[in-house]
Formats: structure tokens, sequence, C-alpha cells
């Protein structure tokens, strides 16, 4: 799989997130202050990562910030992204399984490695319901898309 990742910051946890996206044989992009001149600013290296998923130039992507919340906002703003805040495996469970969410926002500040390895296993485990109302639902947020 190909996953874009974005982080305003060089921190050591942004580092293992692209080291454990490689290990698991994804193939990572990176923007922001993981790229040599790139833009690090939160709001800029979010939306680059978004659009690579919406584009098709990735199959899903993580944006990372210091709390995650403007990371998660930036990338909301791309039509045909759902970018979910997780701050634990249960919500980035239920986040690709109810809300087929394609982008993974995460926080700098509170995200340990073995935190974010329970993340990442959860949301790489779970596959989007078939349930009819969550599709609904998924559908639903997709027709708000301005476009």
């Amino acid at each position: 799989m190909r996953i874009s990742v974005s982080s305003d910051m060089d921190e050591p946890v942004a580092r293992s997130l692209v080291a454990l996206l490689r290990e698991r044989g994804h193939e990572v992009v990176t923007h922001g202050a993981l790229r040599p001149g790139d833009d690090p600013r939160w709001a800029a290296c979010s939306e680059a990562a978004a659009r690579d998923v919406a584009d098709g130039r990735a199959d899903q992507a993580v944006v990372c910030c210091w709390t995650g919340t403007g990371a998660s906002i930036a990338a909301n703003k791309v039509p045909g992204v759902r970018a979910a805040l997780c701050t634990d495996a249960y919500t980035a469970d239920g986040a690709r399984r109810w809300n087929d969410a394609n982008v993974l926002a995460l926080g700098l500040r509170l995200t340990s490695e073995p935190l974010l390895k329970e993340i990442l296993d959860a949301w790489f485990t779970a596959a989007p319901s078939e349930d009819t109302e969550d599709r609904d639902n998924v559908a639903h947020v997709g027709r708000m898309d301005v476009r």
C-alpha cells in the first residue's frame, strides 16, 4: 500500500511512524518536516498528504501535528478525505470500520511508540463495514464535499 505521511515537526514519533510503515511493507511518501525543503506548516503538509489520497497518488495518509487537531482539520478540507484523529487503537478501529476513514491523524505530543504500534495495528487490520447504515452515513458525508 502507498501511504502519504506528513508532519509539521521532525519528532521521534514521526520518524518512528515512517519506519514502522516501511517495516510493514508500505511505500511511504513524506511531506512537511519529514521531507527536506518541503513546507513544514501543519496546514500545508497535511493538505499535501490528503491530496495524495484524494487524487489517487496514495491509498491512505497519516497526518501529524503537535495535537493532531490541526492536521485533521486541514486534511478534512480536501474533498474525498475522511480524516480521523485517533488517540487509541479502539478509535482507530472504529474510524476505519464505521467511518471508512482514509486518513489517520495523530498527535505528536501524546503518542508514544507502543501506542503508535497499537493504533497502526488497529487501523490496518480493520476493514470498512458493509452494514447498510454505515455505508449510507459514509455516502452522506461524501455528498457534503464541496467540489
